[in-house]
């Protein structure tokens, strides 16, 4: 008896003590205090950006091959150089066409001396049939040799006639072998810089088949296939900006083309970019083309921090108590910065850190939270 009422004394005696704890109040949590200015993320109308990638190429390229067959035999430049229209490139063995060219200046001479030699019995014929004309009206000859000299003369004037159509034949066949000679010697086509080099000395080429590629010569421009169903908000001459081998420039688009890729349902455009010296035909490149706007939650870029590599914000909660809160960032806009997860429009957060751990700290405000 003496053992169990020791025991119901002891759990009474725990009763009183655990009921006079719980009655009490817990001790209140203690927060350091910061002074930091504060700023309220806000609500911007933002624009949409498409970001197109695509690759930089000239206005105009051309494929330079021969338009005559014949085997290579000097080939002058090299992928880099600068060259102007009307150069010479690259030469073809002309022998052949040297030979026809020779040959046909023969035979334009030789037209040429009979058309002369002709005109010559012509003239002889016209002064004779003249003559017996006179002779006839003093009746000194006969019908018969009238008629003779008057065929003589028709058939020596019908002769120049057709040693001037042969005269003709073989100026044109010069003309010719001079133009097929010519064609052995290829030429830039405009003012530009050679891109590719894809035949050598000793090569046999063919028309058609590419020896050399010319760029020509000015700014490039940004190519990319962008989704049909954004195109109705683009315009040739909106400014588009452009970045290219760690470049921001501010491109042009210049051309939209008018017919859609069955396959991809996408759409050609040209954005003409500046010209710059290490810009190169082939490089990669990404555009930012707006296609309207959007609501968007922004705060200044000097609220924003980075712990571990990640983006982050010190947003306060209704205790003024700073809570660490990563988010993702979107593009910028003048000062501010696009936060496209993790913070919602009208949250009060620290602005400019710095290096300072506000984390779980009481945020005293310097001024005025600003909007």
């Amino acid at each position: 008896m003496k053992y169990l009422s020791s025991i119901l004394l002891t759990l009474a005696a725990t009763a009183v003590l655990t009921g006079c704890h719980s009655n009490g109040t817990e001790p209140a949590t203690h927060h350091e205090t910061a002074s930091a200015a504060l700023v309220q993320s806000r609500e911007v109308d933002a624009p949409l950006l498409l970001h197109a990638t695509g690759t930089l190429h000239a206005h105009e390229s051309a494929q330079v091959s021969p338009q005559v067959p014949g085997r290579l035999v000097e080939v002058l430049v090299h992928e880099g150089d600068q060259v102007r229209a009307g150069q010479l490139l690259a030469r073809l063995d002309d022998g052949a066409q040297r030979s026809a060219v020779e040959q046909a200046e023969a035979g334009f001479k030789a037209a040429e001396q009979a058309q002369s030699a002709a005109q010559s019995d012509a003239s002889l014929a016209t002064a004779t049939l003249d003559r017996y004309k006179k002779l006839q009206a003093d009746k000194s000859v006969s019908p018969q040799e009238m008629d003779e000299v008057a065929r003589r003369a028709e058939g020596a004037n019908a002769r120049v006639e057709s040693m001037r159509q042969q005269s003709e034949a073989a100026r044109a066949q010069l003309s010719g072998a001079k133009t097929m000679l010519a064609y052995t010697q290829i030429r830039a086509p405009f003012n530009g810089v050679v891109t590719t080099r894809s035949a050598d000395p000793g090569t046999f080429a063919s028309p058609g088949m590419p020896i050399l590629v010319v760029d020509h010569a000015g700014p490039l421009e940004l190519q990319s296939n962008i989704d049909e169903s954004v195109t109705s908000s683009l315009r040739t001459g909106m400014k588009i900006p452009v970045a290219v081998n760690g470049l921001n420039l501010t491109g042009t688009l210049s051309e939209i083309v008018p017919a859609a890729d069955p396959a991809s349902h996408t759409i050609l455009v040209k954005i003409q970019i500046p010209a710059e010296k290490q810009l190169k035909a082939g490089m990669f490149g990404t555009a930012q083309i707006s296609i309207g706007s959007h609501k968007a939650v922004f705060v200044p870029m000097s609220a924003v921090v980075e712990r571990g590599s990640l983006p982050c914000v010190y947003v306060l909660d209704q205790g003024s108590i700073a809570q660490l809160r990563y988010i993702t960032l979107g593009a910028t806009q003048d000062n501010l910065v696009e936060v496209l997860s993790g913070l919602a429009v009208g949250e009060t957060v620290v602005d400019s850190p710095a290096d300072r751990d506000l984390a779980g700290m009481r945020i005293a405000p310097t001024s005025e939270v600003r909007q």
